[in-house]
């Protein structure tokens, strides 16, 4: 932390209010004393009342604090973990690190037979498509391999053999923004949702089952298909769940005639097994014949037959900023475990991980973090904390890319708008604001950067913890909204930030998440 700000900020805390002149009597508030009463005000809400909400705003220029609100208090984050997972991989993996995913032998050749077992390798690449499975399949095939005489071994020893993160609800289990971390999957999509298979229940004739199957196609988990087909007309009305620890996924519900076919997510039990069997289904299609599947090591020294390399860290970063992907953070703190300290397990990742945001001038000792996600309610941060993180980011090389990583305020395009797609448009906030977003049952965050009126860019942190109602994002728009608007010290009240109402995820009864409490990806619902 800048030595300016730390004297700053403590002087603020023991205050309990940013730096202001006091307005004479009589006269309207104006500068850093206007932007506190409208904050204030936005945060008199009665959805408030009981609850965490800290709040810090500060100009990095003049290591000035604009406000300041429970800020060194610590909270649940949410998402708002990954800006110090993202931070961390870039300082300790670097912008061009790429995982590595190979297939690879130890036997010897002999005319069209591998005379031994084959391997499929990886590093936990979350962005490995079927479509990459059925290339190294093609690559196999044309080495001249026909027959595996042997089995197909998933090697997935890169990382350790623990799915799920500390603290997880075990009934988010099923859904696809809690999917098991390896460091051998596959995604069934460009969104990376690695670790999922996409369930799609396509109409057939009114009154008979619909079509349920599962993209890519796989053994690893079993649907039990209790749909029906509707009558024309309707609206899709389909649960999709995965047993709890099992490999039977349940589909209930009806698809109405001649509509679109409806999908979901499940999630795997075990992500190399299903890595394995898509590759072995692969390896089917392109003539090669395997003597079953299982999983092991690969010997040293293994010739590689295919090897595929995931594009570069600050790539990634897209899909998994814009989007809020889970998986994406926990990978990444594996494979900082494993690239630093030779071991790829949460304790080893998150150790780095501290280790670098000391670096950045961030306090892990007044932090905890448990994952890399947010996912755990065990994650505790403050809202000064990732305002330190937001400042120093400024000056790393990295950060360039890091900021047009972030979700972009009412920006339409998916890829750049994100999670804040649908918020703030129409506004000064709008394709400015450039932060990111958290959202779980009684938790909000969103922090980032926003240029104000005056030209001045702006550093800030809101953290809300343990509120009642379904959703606060209004509230941090309302904030976001306002600092967009500031005009320093020309700067006057203007009541209420005002932002038009926000499309956000509605709560299905037919589900046991509460949907509206959740990250709009998590939901693809943005």
């Amino acid at each position: 932390m800048h030595r300016r700000w730390a004297l700053a900020f403590g002087l603020v805390v023991a205050l309990g209010a940013p730096f202001a002149l006091v307005a004479p009597s009589g006269a309207a508030p104006s500068g850093p004393d206007a932007l506190r009463v409208d904050l204030d005000d936005i945060l008199a809400d009665q959805r408030l009342n009981g609850s965490h909400a800290g709040v810090v705003v500060r100009d990095p220029a003049t290591d000035q604090v604009l406000y300041s609100r429970q800020a060194a208090d610590r909270a649940i984050p949410a998402s708002n973990a990954k800006l110090f997972t993202s931070a961390a991989a870039l300082e300790a993996l670097g912008p061009d690190y790429r995982f590595r995913t190979d297939v690879v032998a130890g036997a010897r050749q002999q005319g069209s037979a591998l005379l031994g077992d084959l391997y499929l390798r990886g590093t936990g690449d979350p962005t490995m498509l079927a479509a990459d499975y059925d290339r190294f399949a093609e690559q196999v095939a044309a080495s001249g391999i026909r027959e595996v005489r042997g089995r197909l071994l998933a090697d997935a020893t890169w990382f350790d053999d623990v799915p799920l993160g500390t603290g997880w609800a075990w009934d988010d289990e099923p859904y696809y923004f809690a999917a098991p971390v390896s460091a051998l999957t596959v995604a069934p999509n460009t969104d990376f949702d690695a670790g999922t298979a996409i369930v799609r229940v396509t109409p057939t004739a009114e009154g008979r089952p619909a079509a349920a199957q599962l993209e890519p196609a796989t053994g690893v988990v079993q649907i039990d298909n209790r749909t029906t087909t509707s009558a024309a007309g309707g609206q899709p009305d389909v649960t999709v769940r995965r047993d709890h620890g099992g490999s039977r996924v349940v589909v209930s519900g009806t698809v109405p005639v001649g509509s679109q076919p409806f999908e979901d997510f499940a999630t795997v039990p075990d992500p190399a097994e299903y890595a394995a069997d898509v590759f072995a289904r692969a390896l089917a299609a392109h003539g090669v014949t395997i003597q079953g599947t299982g999983k092991g090591a690969a010997p040293a020294g293994a010739r590689a037959l295919a090897s595929r390399q995931s594009m570069p860290l600050r790539e990634l970063l897209v899909p998994f900023l814009k989007l809020s992907n889970n998986g994406h953070a926990e990978a990444l703190v594996k494979a900082m475990g494993r690239e630093v300290r030779g071991d790829g397990s949460w304790p080893a990742g998150l150790e780095v991980l501290s280790a670098k945001l000391s670096g950045l001038g961030v306090d892990p000792k007044v932090l905890r973090m448990v994952d890399g996600s947010g996912m755990s309610t065990m994650d505790n941060v403050t809202p000064e904390q990732l305002a330190v993180l937001l400042d120093n980011a400024r000056q790393r090389p990295w950060f360039r890319s890091w900021y047009d990583s972030l979700p972009v305020a009412g920006a339409a395009d998916r890829m750049v708008g994100g999670t804040l797609r649908n918020r703030m448009a129409g506004t000064q906030a709008a394709n400015n604001v450039h932060a990111k977003t958290g959202s779980m049952t009684g938790v909000a965050s969103l922090s980032g950067y926003v240029t104000a009126a005056d030209g001045r860019q702006l550093v800030f942190s809101v953290v809300f913890n343990d509120f009642l109602a379904n959703s606060a994002d209004d509230l941090e728009d309302a904030i976001a909204i306002r600092l967009a608007e500031y005009k320093g010290a020309e700067d006057q009240t203007r009541g209420r930030a005002q932002t038009p109402q926000s499309r956000t995820p509605v709560d299905d009864p037919a589900t046991r998440e509460n949907e509206s409490t959740l990250e709009c990806s998590w939901v693809k619902a943005c």
